[in-house]
């Protein structure tokens, strides 16, 4: 189970599992990057190649998005992407309960409710 606190006990167990195996990689990540980027819609395209996702967040009442964020991938690393997904979306549902999906939204995404001119 992933715990977001780091302790004591876990920075001396770290560096133990670090001395025991010299192929760790070590993942840095940066206080923006850790921030994340909300995205409420994702694009997905492909070529022979490569896959594509974007990380789009539409707003409501605006008719305009944009890309936030891109991945390239290969496909073998899709592939991966896609089991680790299916995997941890089956360990949460075990824990919270299905997840609920609805029909897919008509674009431009509605969000409901008046809508504003500035």
């Amino acid at each position: 189970m992933f715990t977001p606190f780091i302790t004591e006990d876990f920075l001396l167990l770290n560096i133990m599992e670090e001395q025991q195996n010299d192929n760790q990689l070590n993942i840095e990540l940066s206080e923006e990057i850790a921030e994340g980027i909300f995205s409420n819609l994702a694009i997905i395209t492909h070529s022979n190649t490569e896959f594509v996702l974007d990380f789009i967040r539409v707003m409501p009442g605006i008719p305009k998005a944009k890309v936030k964020s891109r991945i390239i991938l290969t496909p073998e690393h899709a592939k991966r992407l896609l089991s680790a997904l299916e995997d941890n979306i089956a360990k949460f549902e075990a824990i919270n309960g299905r997840i609920k999906t609805q029909e897919e939204p008509p674009f431009p995404m509605g969000f409901g409710g008046p809508t504003a001119q500035a």
